[in-house]
């Protein structure tokens, strides 16, 4: 056994000698099976990279969740379907919507209405430009949205308006730096907010989907929708100042739902009016198959109570997400198969190289056939500089790849994952071509004549 052993060893001692003793040749044979390596390693880290980032995203977008958003026309619009339009009465999005969808679909597990504008909190005289956001307490649930420290609203400060807030990282590194927030006070547009929790720092970023109502968390104070409805700003209320702008105003609906319908003296404001009481409403379903039924009964039902006004629009982020992954995907197979192609000509690269060798050295096969080296002999020599080569190649390769991750990281700004899977597939890979690519030539080395291989000249 060990004689066996120690037979082939030898062999392997002789490929190892050819190879050091041609250093350039080795380096310049081993090239293609590195790049191929390392080409590899770098695409499946961008696609690893991009899937974990995907990831992240559909959880800070929530889990089932349909958005609802309203469609604001221009009122200089005068297209004849504009003006169909305009003869038919919608209040817009509203409190009453909120309601009717809670009490008509079972499938909906979670839902928080959301009204939002932009203006600057202050505190000690430092102002910090930011985003109010009037929520429901399921809202934080719906995107999955942790508090570091605090608590959420009661139903009590939810019910009746309470002047309470939850702030976002940025907010507490802007203002609370030195002090523990909560039961602090944050003036934000002029009325006074007492700070009851604080939300966990988020880096991931959602570019493309903020009009769809996914929002830059760490910037945003948090208040109960009914607070900013009674402190802040309520559309469905008739605004004085709109009044006296205007040469008619006409009001309908009851119960503070009505929507204030203005006939302006120029016909021709380019203007856009906003009548919808709510900047968008959120929807999560318990499953994710119930995400485009409710979605056609949600569409069907809105259509129905605004009088036949399409006048909204709804998103599933987590189908759109989805739909980009596969998209993602696509492409990082199509760039792996090109990365593969490296590897591929790094193979056939050795298989030529060996093919050149073997001619050179006919009489070393020749001699050593004769003294009384077998035909495996040959065959693990000429095979055993192959693999040498490509594994050698293999390890430079992944070195390489795992620095080409992190520069295109750092340059680039994409997110990239090296993970074990990759290594070991590309790795492996490059083995296997060594040993695929390397035995015809050993074989055809171990097949000659000895004595004809010594008369070679």
């Amino acid at each position: 056994m060990f004689k066996f052993i120690y037979r082939y060893f030898h062999d392997i001692e002789i490929a190892i000698e050819s190879l050091v003793s041609n250093k350039l040749k080795s380096v310049l044979t081993a090239l293609g099976i590195i790049f191929g390596v390392a080409a590899v390693i770098a695409m499946l880290a961008i696609g690893k990279g991009a899937k974990q980032e995907i990831m992240e995203q559909m959880k800070m977008v929530g889990v089932n969740n349909i958005i609802i958003n309203p469609i604001i026309e221009d009122k200089s619009s005068s297209s004849e379907e504009g003006e169909k339009q305009q003869k038919k009465f919608s209040r817009g999005l509203n409190m009453l919507d909120v309601d009717a969808i809670k009490e008509t679909l079972p499938s909906v597990k979670r839902i928080s209405p959301e009204i939002s504008f932009t203006s600057n909190a202050m505190l000690n005289g430092v102002k910090y430009s930011a985003k109010l956001v009037g929520v429901s307490n399921d809202y934080f649930y719906l995107y999955n949205l942790p508090l570091v420290e605090g608590a959420f609203f009661n139903e009590y400060q939810e019910k009746n308006g309470i002047q309470v807030c939850i702030i976002g990282a940025n907010i507490r590194a802007k203002f609370f730096s030195k002090i523990n927030p909560l039961n602090q006070y944050i003036k934000f547009n002029g009325i006074w907010l007492k700070v009851i929790g604080v939300l966990q720092k988020t880096n991931v970023t959602l570019t493309g989907f903020e009009e769809k109502g996914v929002n830059v968390y760490n910037d945003n104070i948090y208040i109960p929708i009914q607070t900013l409805l009674l402190r802040y700003q309520n559309r469905a209320l008739l605004n004085t100042k709109m009044v006296s702008e205007v040469s008619t105003v006409s009001f309908f609906g009851g119960g503070g739902m009505g929507r204030i319908v203005i006939n302006t003296s120029d016909a021709t404001s380019k203007t856009e009016t906003n009548y919808n009481q709510l900047d968008r409403i959120v929807v999560q379903v318990n499953e994710t198959e119930q995400l485009a039924t409710t979605t056609e009964v949600l569409s069907r039902m809105l259509t129905r109570r605004h009088t036949g006004v399409k006048d909204f629009e709804i998103t599933v982020p987590e189908l759109l997400l989805k739909q980009q992954q596969r998209t993602k995907d696509v492409f990082n197979i199509v760039l792996g198969a090109i990365a593969s192609i490296s590897l591929i000509v790094g193979g056939i690269g050795i298989m030529n190289i060996m093919f050149a060798s073997v001619m050179e050295r006919i009489k070393e096969i020749g001699t050593r056939m004769a003294l009384g080296a077998k035909k495996m002999d040959i065959v693990v020599q000429f095979l055993a500089e192959a693999v040498l080569i490509s594994v050698s190649g293999g390890f430079i390769g992944v070195f390489i790849g795992v620095i080409m991750a992190k520069l295109i990281e750092q340059v680039a700004g994409i997110m990239t994952i090296v993970s074990f899977f990759s290594v070991f597939i590309a790795f492996g890979v490059s083995v296997s071509i060594g040993i695929i690519f390397g035995y015809s030539p050993a074989k055809r080395a171990s097949e000659r004549d000895p004595i004809e291989s010594l008369r070679y000249e």
